[in-house]
């Protein structure tokens, strides 16, 4: 199986602004993780897709210096797309065409863009991964469904949280609590993250679609199972601090959404899920992100605060106490001077997808079997995206607005 990377940004490579992400991503997430499956032959030929070809040289040698040359001379090599002396905003079809049927790509793009590059990809036969939101519209996410369907093509959704440790239990534990009742959650970057997205932030798309959608696809895959189904959605933004900043005078600071669940057969059943997301949170807070919720149900509570791990350094070029996440992305090599990340719920993301790919093309199991394993596929996530839709139009029209299923068949009314 040959991948292909779309994107060459921040979560892809950790290349920002013509040097290092000042995140905790420094050397990217999808492409040192491909890197390494190549290195243990899951993988074969790389190659990446971008608008600009003249950031690739610079690319190469961050990778080089920052890949190559800390984990035992790891490959970084890949194809590239458009040329290095050209800017081609549709440079993805022409990389999407030199694969073959049973190829993937990875999408790691502004979220306006997933739904023609992903339906470019599946109408060939290529399988997909997206980041999350999947799409901005319910209606695009549905037609992607069809569409997989149609050509037997797995696509997945890379909701990373679901591979945390902590979530990953709580959601089974979750199980044995009786019904559901409340879920609040809150995440939050630094104002410094609006560098990275000014470009599109508060004009493609908003904090709600890019952080909320963690939590709110957690809370789903806890409550989807014992039935209970988002029935209507109220949302409400903070706004001042990014448009001072610089951005875009759309820009929004933070969302709340208020989610009413019912459960389905049983409407006397209801619960409430309120998802709050932020990027201006401090700059130094001395996490990349703050990422927590609680859990309440008829037997019990959850709690789960992923932001301090118990884990701290102080380090006189922070010139603060910082806390990171080792679970996500660990950067440290193993005892051979190899990576040594592979346990890292960013890493286990993008090989659950690269081994549901290899077991399709080998006839093991279909697309349809990797949708009842409850991995985050199309199938799986398609509350979260008429949420985060439902959010958005409550904003933009200042009302609720109601989601309604009949016969598998969702829309927003």
């Amino acid at each position: 199986m040959e991948p292909l990377n779309v994107g060459t940004g921040e979560y892809t490579t950790g290349f920002v602004g013509g040097g290092a992400s000042g995140s905790d991503k420094k050397v990217g997430v999808v492409g040192l993780s491909m890197f390494d499956l190549r290195r243990r032959g899951k993988v074969g030929k790389l190659s990446m897709a971008g608008v600009n070809g003249k950031k690739f040289p610079a690319i190469r040698e961050h990778l080089q210096k920052n890949i190559t040359e800390v984990y035992n001379n790891l490959d970084t090599s890949f194809e590239s797309f458009p040329a290095n002396d050209a800017v081609e905003p549709d440079a993805y079809k022409t990389a999407i065409d030199a694969l073959k049927p049973g190829d993937a790509i990875t999408i790691f793009t502004p979220d306006t863009t997933h739904f023609p590059i992903a339906l470019y990809a599946i109408e060939r036969g290529i399988h997909v991964m997206i980041t999350k939101p999947a799409t901005k519209l319910l209606a695009h996410h549905l037609q992607l469904i069809d569409a997989a369907r149609k050509h037997g093509v797995f696509v997945f959704v890379e909701h990373h949280k679901r591979f945390d440790p902590a979530y990953s239990d709580a959601r089974f534990k979750a199980q044995k609590l009786g019904d559901f009742n409340y879920f609040y959650s809150y995440m939050s970057q630094p104002k410094s993250q609006l560098e990275t997205f000014k470009a599109w932030a508060g004009v493609d798309s908003d904090i709600s679609y890019y952080l909320n959608s963690h939590h709110v696809d957690i809370c789903d895959s806890m409550v989807s199972g014992a039935g209970y189904v988002p029935v209507k959605v109220s949302a409400s933004a903070s706004k001042g601090v990014a448009v001072g900043l610089g951005c875009h005078a759309a820009t929004e600071d933070t969302i709340s959404l208020l989610v009413h669940w019912e459960k389905r057969g049983d409407p006397s059943k209801r619960a409430t899920g309120v998802y709050t997301a932020s990027w201006t949170a401090p700059q130094r807070a001395g996490v990349h992100s703050n990422q927590y919720f609680h859990y309440l149900a008829q037997n019990g509570e959850i709690r789960v605060d992923q932001a301090k791990r118990g884990y701290d350094v102080a380090d006189d070029a922070a010139g603060q106490l910082m806390w990171y996440n080792p679970f996500y992305m660990k950067y440290a090599p193993d005892e051979d001077g190899n990576f040594g990340g592979q346990g890292g719920y960013g890493y286990v993301s993008m090989e659950k997808f690269v081994d549901g790919c290899r077991a399709v093309n080998a006839g093991r199991l279909k697309p349809a079997d990797l949708d009842a394993k409850g991995l985050p596929t199309l199938a799986n996530t398609v509350a979260t995206t008429a949420i985060l839709e439902a959010g958005r139009r409550s904003i933009d029209e200042n009302r609720e607005v109601r989601i309604e299923t009949q016969d598998g068949v969702w829309k927003l009314v």
